[in-house]
Parts: structure tokens; C-alpha cells; sequence
């Protein structure tokens, strides 16, 4: 079989090898049907390839070297409830990951996956995660899981078998709104009544004259503290979600000719004036 060096690579043409030449290597090797069905395989693949529905989604003329790059981030929202395409960017995603994750040696890799209860909580991803979170730490790697609501956590025994069974390190923020249903939480997570106690104080008793909020770090059930987190107001509004501080950062950098740095710097040295600090 020859190479073709001006081949792009792309699904389209990965539907075409299937089509024609791996139809031809079953036949010559007398595949059954009931052992490999490849009209069914194809009928699957069809919408992603050439004039299908999704035919936009694999055959990019980009070449991405994703494997050099040290940051990445995948915006998935205008897709998170799409019941096709979902699934198949968030297997592409974290296939990129485990791919980096075996290749890279050596080099610390680290995936965060932030709110995305509605991917991990589909029938066969749960032993993906689980494989995840096994196998990470074997290649110099770790995975981290983050959500707003605890109920995402509790309402998920998937969650509960493929990740919090396999996270010794747990992070919690003000859980005063749980406190009446604590219990529960205190079970699923194997928190002490140490540790319960510890996290139920967050934020309970703070330095009214400073401003910093209170987290909560357990490591394996071994050690375990509420730490104060305290942040320049670069910091600050470097990575504030509060919708009119964002707008505040754009609408100076727009006037300062994109320079968000400078934007930051001036909106935090006119609030410590304003301060008085």
C-alpha cells in the first residue's frame, strides 16, 4: 500500500481509507460480518465525513502540534448540551490530554475539568475517568476536578466511584449553605468530624479590617488546615468573575489599545488610592 505524501490528514480522509482499502483488507482476510459489521461502522461515521451534518467538526485544514503547547484551554459551552457532539469533543479532549500525559516524560502535565458533570456522568465515561485518575500519577501527572455545588458531587455515584475514590488531596470553599445537609457531604467525602468541624468554620470568624476568604485543604485524612487566601488587587482583578469589575477591565483596556495589563495595573492603583492603602 503506498504512502500518498500529499495527504492531509483529517477524518474525511481516515472515512475513505476505512471505506476503500480496510473494506478491501476484510474481504481479502475473510472478516465475518458478525466479528467486524463495516457497513454499520461507516453508517456511524457518515455524518462526520464530506457533506454530512457534522462534517465541520474533524476535517480542520489546521495542523495543531496541541503536544508542544503548554497551556491549552477547550471552551465547551456552546455545546455542553448537545447530545452528539459533546460526547465526541469531550472524548477528543481528553484523549489530547492522555496523549500528551504518555509522551511528554518527565514534564509535570496536570488536566482541570470544571463543571463538566454532564460528560463524566454519561454511561461509559466513568471507567474513562477512573482510568484518568489511576493512571495520572504514574506519568508525573495529576487531574483535578472542579465544581460550585456539592449536590454535582453528591448526586453522582459515578463521580463518587471514578474520582473522590481516587483524590487524596480535597479542596473546600464556604459550604455554609450545606450546613443543615453536611452530613451527608461529611459521609461521601470520609471527612473526620475534625475535618467537618474545620470545614464548617470557614469564613465564620474573619479579620473584618482585611479582605481575604477562608479554604479548606485535606490531604489523604493525614493533614488537614483552613488556610487564608489573600490576593493583590492585580491579582483580584486579574481573575474576578463579578460581571461589572470584567466590564470595568474590558472598557479600559479598549481604550488603552488592548493593553489588559495596563488596564489591571491602573483600575488596581486607582482602588488603592481610592482605599487610602
Amino acid at each position: 500500500m503506498k504512502t500518498d505524501k500529499k495527504l492531509i490528514p483529517s477524518f474525511n480522509t481516515f472515512y475513505e481509507f476505512v471505506r476503500d482499502d480496510y473494506k478491501k483488507v476484510l474481504e481479502e482476510k475473510k472478516v465475518r460480518e458478525k466479528d467486524f459489521d463495516i457497513a454499520n461502522f461507516l453508517n456511524v461515521l457518515e455524518p462526520y465525513y464530506r457533506g454530512g451534518e457534522y462534517d465541520f467538526l474533524l476535517n480542520s485544514d489546521k495542523q495543531l502540534d496541541l503536544l508542544s503547547k503548554r497551556f491549552i484551554v477547550f471552551e465547551i459551552d456552546a455545546i455542553k448540551d448537545h447530545k452528539i457532539l459533546f460526547p465526541v469533543v469531550t472524548i477528543i479532549i481528553m484523549e489530547v490530554f492522555i496523549n500528551k500525559m504518555r509522551r511528554l516524560q518527565g514534564i509535570r502535565k496536570m488536566i482541570l475539568i470544571e463543571e463538566a458533570w454532564k460528560a463524566i456522568a454519561k454511561e461509559g465515561m466513568a471507567e474513562y475517568i477512573k482510568y484518568l485518575f489511576k493512571t495520572v500519577r504514574k506519568f508525573f501527572g495529576e487531574a483535578i476536578v472542579v465544581t460550585q455545588e456539592v449536590d454535582d458531587i453528591i448526586a453522582s455515584p459515578i463521580v463518587k466511584e471514578s474520582i473522590i475514590n481516587n483524590s487524596d488531596c480535597k479542596i473546600l470553599l464556604d459550604q455554609r449553605k450545606y450546613m443543615n445537609k453536611f452530613d451527608s457531604i461529611q459521609a461521601l467525602l470520609g471527612l473526620t468530624e475534625k475535618e467537618k468541624s474545620q470545614v464548617l468554620s470557614i469564613n465564620m470568624s474573619n479579620v473584618p479590617s482585611r479582605k481575604y476568604k477562608e479554604v479548606w485543604f485535606g490531604l489523604g485524612g493525614v493533614q488537614s488546615a483552613v488556610y487564608a487566601t489573600e490576593v493583590s488587587l492585580e491579582e483580584y482583578y486579574t481573575y474576578t468573575t463579578e460581571e461589572s469589575e470584567k466590564m470595568e477591565v474590558m472598557q479600559l483596556a479598549e481604550k488603552l489599545d488592548g493593553n489588559m495589563e495596563l488596564a489591571i495595573k491602573q483600575i488596581a492603583e486607582s482602588k488603592r488610592q481610592e482605599y487610602g492603602g
